[in-house]
């Protein structure tokens, strides 16, 4: 009977929200989305394109890093349509499937980001412990192994998320916290039992992020390890100095996932600024702050974009 009355209720039409108490002000707080969009699109395009347009960046940590880019420019592209349409058009409504299809994309690339984070902790564990054969162990059909299976976890472990919210009955208020999809957003609309959703929710979250975390700690563990064992200070300090952006990397990106699933999981009570402001720092400030962490860290990187943009200098 319940599924026979869920089939009868059509489909729910969700309502978009802008940043909270700034409504009547939409128009100017797009100028600053618009430039945080403008910036992260440019950098981790041009990183991207960089690094397959410049032979000599075909290295391991390069090609990760690409991965990286690609993943980053997916997430700020899933949520560019939407934010656009609240901020500079006023359009907040979006339809059941359309709000899925967001959110599996805006999910699906963070989870890539995550594995991605760990595939490059792996590769500064190889480069610091085994030096002399870390091109032979990170041969490119290796790598390319790995982004598809980062890529293909990231799809099995979320496509069933949108099938069981699509199940559900949405009879109460439809209206989201954020100018875009999100998975902790939407488990809290439906009116019926959102058990299975929730644990399966976790596992996704456990089998993620959580595991990802975990090696990614365990990498850094053997690296201290290693490096510890290296007699010369110099040596110890340009070890550890190729593993600076990485870290940077691995802090933007967590530090803000971190407190938004923290906000959500135990901050009932808190003002509805707070799971706001965090998302829009989660999903937004890692795309920004990488790439130009990345390049300015890197010097192969900024070699590269001389001989692409000055070949003349260079």
């Amino acid at each position: 009977m319940a599924s026979l009355r869920n089939q009868s209720l059509p489909p729910p039409t969700f309502l978009l929200t802008g940043i909270l108490g700034l409504e009547a002000r939409s128009r100017w707080v797009s100028i600053p989305f618009c430039f945080v969009y403008a910036v992260a699109v440019l950098g981790n395009g041009s990183v991207f394109f960089v690094i397959v347009k410049d032979r000599s960046l075909h290295k391991p940590m390069h090609l990760f890093l690409s991965m990286l880019a690609v993943s980053e420019l997916g997430v700020s592209l899933s949520t560019l349509p939407t934010v656009l349409n609240v901020f500079l058009f006023d359009i907040r409504e979006i339809g059941l499937d359309a709000c899925l299809a967001q959110m599996f994309f805006i999910h699906g690339f963070s989870i890539m980001d995550s594995g991605v984070l760990w595939a490059m902790a792996l590769d500064r564990f190889v480069a610091i412990y085994n030096p002399l054969q870390y091109a032979a162990i990170l041969t490119n059909d290796r790598i390319t192994m790995i982004g598809s299976g980062i890529a293909l976890k990231s799809i099995i472990l979320l496509a069933p998320l949108p099938l069981l919210l699509r199940r559900l009955p949405f009879c109460k208020a439809t209206v989201l916290a954020h100018p875009y999809c999100l998975h902790p957003n939407l488990i809290q609309l439906p009116c019926a039992d959102t058990t299975i959703n929730n644990l399966y929710g976790l596992f996704v979250l456990l089998c993620t992020f959580g595991l990802d975390s975990l090696c990614i700690v365990l990498s850094y563990t053997m690296i201290v390890k290693t490096v510890l064992s290296i007699a010369s200070k110099e040596g110890r300090l340009k070890a550890l100095n190729t593993c600076a952006s990485h870290i940077c990397a691995v802090v933007v990106y967590y530090t803000p996932m971190i407190s938004l699933s923290m906000v959500y999981r135990f901050g009932k009570h808190a003002s509805p600024v707070v799971p706001s402001l965090m998302a829009n720092i989660y999903l937004l400030v890692p795309p920004v702050l990488n790439p130009i962490i990345y390049s300015i860290k890197t010097k192969e990187i900024l070699k590269a974009f001389g001989r692409l943009f000055c070949p003349r200098k260079f």
